[in-house]
C-alpha cells in the first residue's frame, strides 16, 4: 500500500464506530466555557498575560503585565539597628535558651513585600445568547494559540487568541460563517484606578497601581490597599478593531462592531516600570507612548503575518524538545475528564507528556522580561491581594520555578531570574549590614518582589520567625548562576556577572558563620523554612543554631564558588578561606530513627509530614548527597522521605519527584508524579490548604491549593530528572526510568557540561543515544554501570549504541 493510501486508510479507520482516537500530547480542550480561573486557558509572551474563559454570550479575559506591581523602590535601611540584637540571640542560643532566642529573633524583621497586581478584565459581549451547540475550547501549546468554536444562529462562530512576543500585542480573531452575523461590544474593568477614552476606533485605558498592598494573609485590616495619584506604577491598555464588513464605533467606554463577517481585536499593554530602583511615577517609562506604538505597529500588519511572526518566535523555543512514552490507549476526552480518569488510576502516557510540555509552555509564556522572574502564579493573577502576594517566595518557590529552564532547553527563560539576582544583591548589601552585622557580601531572605527587597519580613516583629527570619536565599539563588555556566560554558557570563555575585553571597556566609561548642562552624541564629522543632523541654520553636538546611546551602555555595575561582584563575586567597571554612562546617547528622536530621540535635519535628524538606537540599537541587558517593546519607534522605509520606502540597510534591529521582527510585518518583496529577475541583475560593494534599486543576495549573505555578515547573523538571541526570563530573542516562515508561524516546534535553541529549529506549533499556556538544567540553557518559570518556568538539554530535560504543 502506498504512503498516501496508508494515510487515507488510517484516517477512515479513526472515523469508524468503536475506534477511539488517542489523546493529543500538545492540546488542552474542553466542551464548555470556563467558570473558574482554574479552568480558563492562559496565554503569555513573557510579559503580557491573558486568561481566556471562552464564554458564548460574553467572553472574559483577565489581563496581566509582569511589571505591574504595587509599591515603589524599597528603602533597605528600614531597620538600621536590627543587627544589634544578634549578639543577644546568639548568647541565648549558647545557653540553649530557645524561648528567649525566639522572642529576640522577632526584632530582626522588616517590612513585607509588595504584591503582583491584576491589570484588569476585558469583556467581549456578543449579541447572541448562551445555549449554542458543538462547543469546543482548546489551547494548542505547540503553537501557543487558544481557540473557541460553537454553532448557533445558523452559523459557526470561531475565536482565535494569541499573545505575541515579537510584536508585544494580544490578537483575537473573531469570525462567523454566516455573512453579517458578527456583532459584539468590548469593554474594560479593573480593580486599579483608571480612566477610559476613545477616538479613531481606539479604546484607551490609563491607570495606576497602588503604592502599597498588604499581604492577603494579614486579613481585612484598614487601608490594606493604598492609592495615590502621584505614586505607583502607571499602566496603559489600548485596543482597536479591524473588520471585514460591518461598522466599528467607540463610545461610552467601549468598542463595538455591528454586522461584520470577521474582526481582529488588537490589545496593547505597557507600564511605567523602569527598574527596581526607579520611582515608577517620577522616573518611569512612558507607558502611553509604548502602548500606542505597539498598537500602531501591530495593527499595520496583516493578521496572518502577525500570527506567523508569533509562531516563528514561540516554536523556536518550544520545538527544541520532544518526548514520547510509547503507545497509549487513553481515549480522546476533554482534559478535565481526562484528568479525572487518570486520578482513578487509568493509563494516559500522553497526559504525562502534555503535563511536561505544558510546564515548558508556561515558562516560555511567563519568563521573558529581564529582571522580572515568573512569580508564584507565573504572570496570571486576577486578585488585588493574591495568595502570598503573588510575590517571589525565596525559600523554595521562585527557585523551583527555574529548575526546568536549563535541563529542558529553555536557558533564555532563565535570564529574567538570573538578572534579578543582580538587583537583589544591591539591596542585599544593606541587608547584610543592617540586619546581620556582616560588613561584606550580600544577603537575602524569605520574600522578595519586583523591587528586589532582600530584608527579612514580618512587619518589625509581627512575623513568626519560622517564615520571617530565614536569611539564606542569597546563598541558594547564586547556585542558579553556576548552573547556567555549567550548562552553557559561557565564561564571559561567569567572569563578568556570575562570579562576583557568587563571591558576594559566599562572603556573607563567611561573616555569618560562628563556632559551636564543638568547634564546628554553624549559622546562629538559624531557622529551617516554615518548620518547627520540639525541644527536650517541650518548647515548640523555630530559632536554633546549625540548621541542616543552612549548612547544606552554604556547602553548595562554597563548593561552587571555589570551582568558579579555579575556572577563572582568580582569588586564590579567598578560595583558600572558603575551603578552610568548608572543612569546618558542622557535618550532616543521621538521627536515631535513621533519618537525616533537620536540626542540630536529634529533636522531634512538630509535624513529621511537613511540606518543606529543605534539609534535603543537598540531595536535590544540590549535589552533595548521592547513592553512589554518600550511600549512608542517601539512605537517611530516603528514610526522611518515607516518614514524610507522599501526600503534600503541589509544589512540595513536585520537589519530591526530583528527590526520589535523585535516589534512582523511578517507581517512587513516578508514583509521586501521578500524585501531582490528582484532579482538584475548583470552587472559586482562594482558601489556602497546607494539609489536604495538592494536585492539578482542570486547566493543568498546579494546586497548592490554591494555584501556584511552581508545582508545574517542579513536576516538569522531575520528568527530565527521571530520564537524565548530570553534574560537573558525568552525564547519567535513564537513572530513574519507571516501568510504566518501558519504551520511549526523548530529544533535546540538556546536561551540565554543555551537552544536548537525544535517546531511545525499549523494554526499559537504552537503545541508542546521541550527544551534541555545545561547549566542546570533555564528556563522561554513564549508563547501567558502563562509563565512557570522550573529548568533544564544539558543535559536533556523537552517537552511541546501548553499550555506549560509537
Amino acid at each position: 500500500m502506498s504512503g498516501p493510501m496508508v494515510v487515507f486508510f488510517l484516517m477512515m479507520c479513526s472515523m469508524l464506530p468503536g475506534v477511539v482516537q488517542a489523546q493529543s500530547k500538545n492540546t488542552l480542550w474542553y466542551n464548555r466555557p470556563a467558570e473558574y480561573f482554574e479552568e480558563a486557558l492562559v496565554l503569555g509572551n513573557g510579559k503580557a498575560g491573558a486568561t481566556v474563559f471562552g464564554g458564548v454570550g460574553s467572553d472574559k479575559i483577565f489581563l496581566n503585565d509582569a511589571t505591574l506591581w504595587s509599591g515603589e523602590p524599597v528603602d533597605p535601611y528600614m531597620n538600621p539597628e536590627a543587627y544589634t540584637n544578634i549578639p543577644a540571640i546568639r548568647e541565648a542560643l549558647g545557653n540553649e535558651d530557645y524561648r528567649t532566642a525566639e522572642r529576640l529573633n522577632r526584632k530582626v524583621e522588616g517590612k513585607f513585600s509588595q504584591s503582583y497586581a491584576p491589570l484588569g478584565t476585558l469583556f467581549i459581549q456578543f449579541d447572541h445568547q448562551d445555549g449554542f451547540e458543538n462547543y469546543r475550547r482548546e489551547l494548542d501549546i505547540a503553537n501557543a494559540i487558544a481557540t473557541v468554536s460553537y454553532d448557533g444562529d445558523d452559523a459557526t462562530f470561531t475565536r482565535e487568541y494569541f499573545v505575541s512576543h515579537p510584536d508585544q500585542i494580544m490578537a483575537v480573531k473573531l469570525s462567523a460563517s454566516r455573512k453579517d452575523s458578527l456583532s459584539f461590544r468590548v469593554r474594560f474593568e479593573s480593580e486599579l484606578k483608571y480612566s477610559t477614552s476613545g477616538q479613531d476606533h481606539i479604546l484607551r485605558v490609563d491607570g495606576y497601581a497602588p503604592y502599597h498592598a498588604e499581604p492577603d494573609y494579614r486579613g481585612n485590616m484598614p487601608n490594606a490597599v493604598r492609592f495615590d495619584e502621584d505614586r505607583g506604577t502607571r499602566f496603559s491598555t489600548y485596543a482597536t478593531l479591524q473588520t471585514d464588513g460591518g461598522q466599528v464605533a467607540v463610545s461610552n467606554g467601549a468598542l463595538s462592531v455591528t454586522g461584520a463577517d470577521e474582526a481582529i481585536l488588537y490589545v496593547s499593554m505597557a507600564t511605567s516600570f523602569n527598574g527596581f530602583d526607579k520611582d515608577p511615577a517620577k522616573e518611569g517609562l512612558d507607558n502611553r507612548a509604548m502602548a500606542s506604538r505597539q498598537l500602531a505597529d501591530a495593527s499595520s500588519l496583516a493578521y496572518e503575518q502577525l500570527k506567523q511572526r508569533h509562531l516563528a518566535d514561540y516554536q523556536a523555543f518550544f520545538s527544541r524538545v520532544e518526548l514520547d512514552l510509547g503507545e497509549t490507549s487513553a481515549p480522546d476526552v476533554p482534559t478535565d475528564e481526562r484528568l479525572k480518569r487518570y486520578t482513578q488510576g487509568a493509563e494516559d502516557k500522553n497526559l504525562e507528556i502534555l503535563y511536561f510540555q505544558y510546564g515548558r509552555y508556561l515558562l516560555i509564556s511567563s519568563s521573558r522580561t529581564d529582571g522580572v522572574p515568573a512569580n508564584l502564579q507565573g504572570i496570571w493573577n486576577p486578585y488585588m491581594r493574591p495568595p502570598w502576594s503573588c510575590n517571589y517566595t525565596m525559600n523554595i518557590n521562585v527557585e523551583e520555578n527555574y529548575w526546568l529552564a536549563e535541563c529542558a532547553n529553555l536557558a533564555e527563560m532563565h535570564q529574567p531570574f538570573l538578572t534579578f539576582i543582580g538587583n537583589l544583591a544591591e539591596t542585599g548589601k544593606v541587608t547584610a549590614k543592617t540586619f546581620y552585622g556582616v560588613g561584606q557580601g550580600w544577603a537575602a531572605c524569605h520574600n522578595s518582589d519586583i523591587w528586589a527587597m532582600s530584608n527579612p519580613v514580618g512587619d518589625f516583629g509581627q512575623g513568626d520567625p519560622a517564615w520571617a527570619c530565614w536569611n539564606m536565599s542569597g546563598t541558594w539563588v547564586v547556585t542558579h548562576l553556576w548552573d547556567h555556566y555549567l550548562y552553557s560554558g559561557d565564561r564571559d557570563f561567569l567572569r563578568e556577572y556570575a562570579y562576583p555575585l557568587m563571591k558576594g553571597a559566599a562572603e556573607f556566609c563567611l561573616g555569618w558563620l560562628v563556632k559551636d561548642k564543638q568547634g564546628f562552624l554553624v549559622t546562629s541564629p538559624s531557622t529551617s523554612p516554615e518548620n518547627y522543632f520540639i525541644a527536650p523541654d517541650g518548647f515548640r520553636g523555630a530559632t536554633l543554631y546549625g540548621g541542616t538546611a543552612d549548612l547544606a546551602m552554604i556547602r553548595e555555595c562554597f563548593q561552587q564558588t571555589i570551582e568558579a575561582s579555579k575556572e577563572l584563575d582568580v582569588d586564590a586567597g579567598f578560595r583558600s578561606s572558603l575551603q578552610s571554612a568548608l572543612d569546618q562546617l558542622y557535618p550532616y547528622q543521621i538521627g536515631a530513627g535513621g533519618h537525616l536530621q533537620e536540626w542540630y540535635y536529634d529533636w522531634k519535628d512538630a509535624d513529621p509530614q511537613h511540606r518543606h524538606q529543605t534539609h534535603l537540599y543537598g540531595l536535590y537541587p544540590g549535589r552533595q548527597i548521592t547513592p553512589d558517593r554518600t550511600p549512608d546519607l542517601a539512605t537517611a534522605a530516603r528514610k526522611t522521605l518515607e516518614i514524610k509520606g507522599d501526600k503534600s502540597t503541589g509544589w512540595s510534591t513536585g520537589w519530591r519527584i526530583n528527590l526520589w529521582a535523585r535516589l534512582h527510585d523511578g517507581e517512587r518518583a513516578y508514583k509521586i508524579l501521578r500524585q501531582l496529577l490528582t484532579y482538584v475541583e475548583p470552587d472559586g475560593a482562594r482558601n489556602i490548604n497546607y494539609t489536604g494534599g495538592g494536585g492539578t486543576y482542570p486547566n493543568l495549573f498546579d494546586a497548592h491549593p490554591p494555584f501556584q505555578i511552581d508545582g508545574n515547573f517542579g513536576g516538569a523538571a522531575g520528568v527530565v530528572e527521571m530520564l537524565l541526570q548530570s553534574n560537573d563530573e558525568r552525564v547519567s542516562l535513564l537513572p530513574a526510568l519507571p516501568d510504566s515508561w518501558e519504551t520511549g524516546s526523548v530529544s533535546g534535553i540538556c546536561a551540565r557540561g554543555g551537552f544536548e541529549i537525544s535517546m531511545n529506549w525499549k523494554d526499559g533499556k537504552l537503545v541508542d543515544v546521541s550527544v551534541l556538544s555545545r561547549a566542546g567540553n570533555d564528556l563522561v557518559l554513564e549508563y547501567g554501570g558502563k562509563v565512557v570518556n570522550l573529548e568533544t568538539e564544539k558543535g559536533k554530535t556523537y552517537a552511541f549504541d546501548a553499550s555506549l560504543q560509537r
